[in-house]
């Protein structure tokens, strides 16, 4: 059984259904609404978990209802826990997202007690750390928390996966502690301030950020698929091609399929086309963590595809 640490955030989703995103200054009538658990770590927590992952998550919920409903959502996925903090000082982070018809959304965060997590609430789960096949990082937590993550795994000598979103500027020397990076184009653009429009472009973008330090760069491309970057070579691999009904939780869906197949394969080529179908079945339902797939439907649906 694949072993993951997550270290990241736990937000409450506060999710509406519309036509269409509106336009600044614009309302219109929305649909229906829902309360969904999220956070991008908690996301890839739960994903991991249905994907048949032992896992143990990393991070803050306020001591307010969000909070206690997060904790009770991940015991109940079969997560660990012990190393989420109840924070009294902080509201439990939330995010605003509307989804459009489309499956398009946006999403604007309160972070709250998240963007409280500290080097000693990581330094208390070095074990868990140290005990993992493969950590998971992102950045909707400090940035010092998430260096120090990146730091104590790779001097334990566990593989180090970092999702850079939301997007902002990194430095070398925390790059320099990450085995995989899963950027999408936004993200790339701004760690590299190149261009990510064409293959070259992507190439190039991709191999920039290897000369700094990062072991293997998996470039996400949305409906175009994912670029990988490594020592093995470069590669792209074709997205599976569906109908979308909300993007939300896709590209947690993507990581935590790429990191459980990378732990039961140790091998990123043949993780990548695993992880595309997660992040596919998550983009055909709605919501967050609602949308996740269990481990029987990737396999069904990876396997269906694999024969086409």
């Amino acid at each position: 059984m694949a072993r993951l640490t997550v270290v990241g955030s736990l937000n409450m989703d506060l999710v509406v259904r519309t036509p269409r995103i509106p336009r600044p200054g614009e309302t219109i009538i929305g649909k229906d609404f829902h309360t969904i658990p999220g956070g991008k770590g908690a996301n890839q927590a739960v994903a991991a978990a249905r994907l048949g992952a032992q896992v143990t998550m990393v991070g803050r919920v306020g001591d307010d209802d969000f909070g206690r409903a997060l904790l009770n959502n991940l015991r109940t996925a079969g997560i660990n826990t012990d190393f989420v903090k109840i924070d009294p000082e902080a509201a439990t982070g939330i995010a605003l997202i509307t989804v459009e018809d489309s499956g398009e959304n946006n999403i604007v965060l309160a972070s709250g007690s998240n963007m409280r997590l500290t080097v000693e609430d990581i330094e208390a789960a070095a074990e868990a750390i140290a005990q993992a096949d493969i950590v998971l990082f992102q950045l909707e937590s400090p940035l010092p928390a998430v260096e120090a993550g990146l730091r104590l795994a790779k001097e334990r000598g566990v593989v180090t996966l970092l999702n850079p979103a939301p997007a902002q500027p990194l430095s070398d020397t925390l790059l320099s502690y990450v085995d995989i990076l899963v950027p999408n184009e936004t993200e790339t653009a701004l760690l590299t301030g190149l261009p990510v429009t064409t293959a070259a472009e992507i190439e190039k973008a991709a191999e920039h950020l290897r000369r700094v330090g990062v072991g293997a760069v998996i470039l996400t491309l949305g409906e175009r698929g994912a670029f990988l970057c490594s020592d093995a070579g470069n590669a792209m691999f074709p997205a599976y091609r569906i109908e979308p009904v909300d993007t939300t939780a896709a590209g947690d869906a993507f990581v935590a399929g790429l990191a459980v197949a990378w732990a039961e394969t140790g091998d990123l080529t043949s993780a990548i086309p695993w992880a595309n179908a997660a992040g596919a079945l998550a983009a055909m339902k709605l919501g967050a963590q609602p949308s996740l797939p269990t481990r029987s439907e990737w396999e069904q649906f990876y396997y269906s595809h694999a024969r086409e």
